[in-house]
């Protein structure tokens, strides 16, 4: 009885929602994307008998890149839900798709093997109709972080039928675990935040220069003056690292322009690669981690202005830096949900968190993650999937 109940209001909500869908789909950004979800233009069923990996955006479906590396890619097929998730799904798989919208998934979901949704994505018609279609379901990477708890309680009634479908779930931590029961959640294992997987790496180890060493990282055009301006040499030594090369000798006749002449000093890292000068511009690639390691404060560039989104804050966050980001980090949110401490602040703000580096406490990683046990899931349901086969031949 629930299913045709909860089939009717969506199918009464895409009705309503269809003249604002026809709206949108006209508009540059989404003229691909709705009309595959909605209205299921170039938007075919999965081909057959495969290991469905679901995901939303950007940094999901990146996530997933360490466990698809570790499996054959044509037995991999994968649904997002946005348009850079989409587009991270077309470097790690073949077959990618956007998700239907519900009312479609009865009628769109193919037979698969398994189906592996990443963290919140708890669409009701996705884990039915795959259940309906004979795959084992999973939830991975699971959580419910303290400001969504209250509603996710609100509408329990409807969590304790998606969980109903739901085989398996694996967990970042014993909280979710716990919390994810009480909506109704079972057979939970934790093995934490598997976006934590792949971590940075040292490749050349620079010794610290004495006093605060402040990066400002993977930062965009308008940022530099942003930092250049809230900065002082009390504050300690800056470095300043571009995220695009092409930009190097821009932003290095910006720094020239405004302290040519004046007590600061700086330089170019390829005329000196050290840390004497107060202001050091790193005009090389591959660099930017092995500054991090030995690093204090950590300025993350993207997030001072509307189009980058922001940029990964694992790096620094893995090095221990107190880290300082802007607000405008749409794709990178649930990066930033894996780290503790790290300070989003008003363009406006930046001096006075600079000013009160002592105060500022350092980032922190949640627990890293352990795939081991998806990958091994995954074996137990081919193999299995194999016998079978052996079995009917």
């Amino acid at each position: 009885m629930f299913k045709y109940l909860y089939f009717l209001i969506a199918s009464c909500l895409y009705i309503v929602l269809f003249p604002y869908l026809l709206f949108k789909s006209k508009q540059a950004k989404y003229k691909v994307a709705i009309p595959a979800k909605f209205l299921l233009v170039d938007n075919p069923s999965f081909p057959e008998n495969k290991i469905w990996f679901h995901s939303c955006s950007m940094g999901e479906t990146r996530a997933l890149k360490p466990i698809i590396n570790l499996l054959n890619k044509d037995d991999i097929v994968l649904s997002v839900i946005t348009n850079t998730g989409y587009e991270e799904g077309k470097k790690l798989v073949r077959e990618v798709r956007y998700l239907p919208f519900e009312i479609f998934l009865p009628f769109w979901t193919s037979k698969q093997k398994a189906l592996f949704v990443m963290e919140a994505e708890l669409w009701y018609m996705l884990f039915l109709s795959a259940k309906a279609n004979s795959a084992k379901t999973y939830l991975i990477n699971a959580r419910i972080n303290d400001k969504s708890y209250k509603s996710y309680k609100r509408f329990s009634f409807l969590y304790k039928h998606i969980f109903a479908n739901i085989d398996k779930i694996f967990a970042q931590s014993e909280v979710d675990k716990q919390r994810l029961e009480e909506l109704g959640g079972k057979n939970i294992e934790v093995i934490g935040n598997i976006k934590l997987v792949n971590l940075p790496k040292v490749t050349k180890a620079y010794d610290k220069p004495a006093g605060i060493l402040i990066t400002a990282g993977s930062t965009h055009n308008g940022e530099e003056k942003l930092v250049l301006d809230s900065w002082n040499r009390t504050q300690g030594k800056l470095v300043v690292v571009p995220r695009h090369p092409e930009r190097f000798d821009e932003v290095y006749y910006m720094i020239e322009s405004k302290y040519k002449g004046s007590q600061t000093t700086f330089h170019r890292w390829s005329d000196q690669p050290n840390f004497e000068s107060d202001i050091v511009l790193i005009d090389m690639m591959g660099e930017l981690n092995n500054i991090y390691a030995i690093s204090d404060v950590v300025v993350l560039g993207g997030g001072f202005i509307k189009t980058a989104g922001g940029h990964n804050p694992i790096e620094p966050a893995f090095f221990g830096c107190k880290l300082i980001s802007g607000k405008v980090i749409f794709n990178q949110k649930s990066l930033f949900d894996s780290v503790e401490n790290a300070y989003l602040v008003d363009n406006d703000k930046l001096k006075l968190y600079l000013d009160k580096i002592q105060e500022l406490n350092n980032a922190r990683l949640g627990k890293v993650g352990n795939i081991e046990p998806i990958i091994d899931e995954i074996k137990s349901i081919t193999n299995n999937n194999y016998r079978q086969e052996r079995k009917q031949g």
